[in-house]
């Protein structure tokens, strides 16, 4: 005699073939799979991270002041993971968006450092951008 449990359905027999036990299969293939996909991951995100997460160089967006035709007056911080001193491009634009002034403005040593320079214009200023800054 045969005993199912009260909601298993009941099959008739030798219809359906004999049933399978559950195997248990290995299961080091998904384990190394999944160790691999892991480092791969851990390898591109310190990849990344190295590239982009942690720039050498920081700056606050800068303000302007004292804008006349000839000149304007650029205030801007410089953060920095090297203490030693370093060169920043400050490019003034015009409302059109064409250059009219360019400097590389030096920063002193220091891992934060205020600047204050005066950039020389060939016309009136009305945009004032930090291009990058890099080793002096």
């Amino acid at each position: 005699m045969v005993t199912n449990a009260p909601d298993a359905p009941v099959f008739p027999p030798g219809r359906y073939g004999r049933r399978r036990s559950p195997r248990r299969g290995r299961r080091w293939p998904s384990a190394l799979l999944a160790v691999l996909l892991a480092a791969g991951m851990a390898a591109l995100v310190w990849k990344l991270y190295g590239r982009y997460g942690n720039p050498a160089y920081q700056t606050t967006p800068p303000t302007m002041d004292q804008v006349s035709d000839r000149s304007v007056t650029v205030d801007f911080t410089v953060r920095k993971r090297a203490v030693g001193p370093a060169v920043c491009r400050v490019q003034a634009r015009d409302h059109s968006g064409a250059e009219v002034g360019y400097a590389a403005v030096p920063v002193g040593a220091g891992t934060t450092v205020a600047v204050r320079y005066t950039l020389t214009t060939t016309g009136r200023p009305y945009a004032v951008d930090v291009l990058g800054c890099g080793i002096q």
